[in-house]
C-alpha cells in the first residue's frame, strides 16, 4: 500500500456519512467533526426540531450537512434514510451508529415494553442501519466504515441500567460479527465505548433517576461526584472527545483496524 500524505490522513473529502442520533450531544459533535474533515453528512434523528436547527447552524458555517427525521427502531425508516442519503449525496461511505436511549430503571421496574424499546433502538437499529449501509457500500465496490457507539457499560455495569447494559454489550459483539463478514468487502467496522460524557441525554437520565428511585437532586449529585472521583482524570468527558475518536476510525488513520473496541473513558475502567 502506498504511503498516505500526512495532510490526507484526516481528510474525508469526497466521502458521505450518516450519523444517527446526530441532532445533539455526542451525535452532534460527530456530525460536526466529520463535516469539518470534508465529508458530506446526513444527520439522522427522531427529533426534527433540534435536528433542523443543528443542520442550519452547520450549513451556515459552509459545511455540507442535511437532515432526515428517522426512528432508529423502524426498519422502514432506516431504509428510507439510507436511500435518501444516496439520492442526495450520490453514495455512502461512512455510517456512525450513535442513536440510543438509556432510561434509568432498577431491575424490578423494567417492563417488557421498556426492555423491547431499548433493544429496538440500541441494538436492532444498529444492525439494520449497518445492514442497509453495507449493501450500498458493497454495491459501490470501494469499501466503507461503520462506527458503532457502545458504552463502558458493555464492560462494567453502572447499576439500574440492565436493559441498556445488555444492549451495549450486544453492540460490542455485533461489531465483531459485522467486521468478520464485511471485511472481505473492504468495510471496516469498529466500536467506541464512551465513559461518562456530559450531554443533554445524561442530564435527562439524572432527572429520570430522581423520578424512578425517589432520590433527591442532592443524592444524584453526590452519586455523580462519586463516579467522577473514580475517573483518574477527575472529570467527565466532552462530546467532542468521542467525536475525535470517531473521526480517527472513519479516516485513513485507522485503515488496518476492524472489529476493535476503543475505550474513551478517562481511565474509569482502570479502578
Amino acid at each position: 500500500m502506498s504511503q498516505i500524505a500526512f495532510q490526507k490522513l484526516l481528510d474525508l473529502g469526497g466521502k458521505t456519512a450518516i450519523v444517527t442520533g446526530g441532532a445533539m450531544g455526542i451525535g452532534e459533535a460527530i456530525a460536526m467533526r466529520l463535516a469539518e474533515a470534508g465529508a458530506q453528512v446526513m444527520i439522522s434523528d427522531i427529533n426534527s426540531e433540534v435536528g433542523e436547527k443543528v443542520t442550519a447552524a452547520l450549513k451556515a458555517r459552509g459545511l455540507k450537512v442535511e437532515f432526515i427525521k428517522t426512528d432508529a427502531s423502524s426498519v422502514t425508516e432506516i431504509q428510507q434514510a439510507i436511500e435518501h442519503t444516496v439520492d442526495r449525496f450520490g453514495g455512502l461511505d461512512i455510517l456512525v451508529n450513535n442513536a440510543g436511549i438509556f432510561p434509568f430503571a432498577p431491575v424490578q421496574a423494567i417492563t417488557e415494553e421498556l426492555w423491547d424499546k431499548v433493544q429496538a433502538v440500541n441494538l436492532k437499529g444498529y444492525f439494520f442501519f449497518a445492514q442497509a449501509a453495507a449493501k450500498v457500500m458493497i454495491q459501490q465496490g470501494r469499501g466503507g466504515r461503520i462506527v458503532n457507539i457502545a458504552s463502558i457499560d458493555a464492560l462494567h455495569p453502572t447499576g439500574n441500567l440492565a436493559h441498556y447494559d445488555a444492549s451495549k454489550g450486544a453492540v460490542v459483539m455485533l461489531t465483531k460479527s459485522l467486521a468478520l463478514e464485511l471485511g472481505p468487502h473492504g468495510i471496516l467496522v469498529n466500536s467506541i465505548a464512551p465513559g461518562g460524557i456530559t450531554t443533554p441525554g445524561a442530564s435527562a437520565t439524572s432527572a429520570s433517576m430522581i423520578q424512578a428511585s425517589g432520590m433527591t437532586p442532592e443524592q444524584i449529585k453526590a452519586m455523580v461526584e462519586t463516579f467522577t472521583q473514580r475517573i483518574p482524570l477527575r472529570r467527565q468527558g466532552d462530546p467532542d472527545e468521542i467525536a475525535r475518536a470517531t473521526l480517527f476510525l472513519a479516516s485513513p488513520m485507522a485503515d488496518y483496524m476492524t472489529g476493535s473496541l476503543m475505550v474513551v473513558d478517562g481511565g474509569y475502567l482502570l479502578s
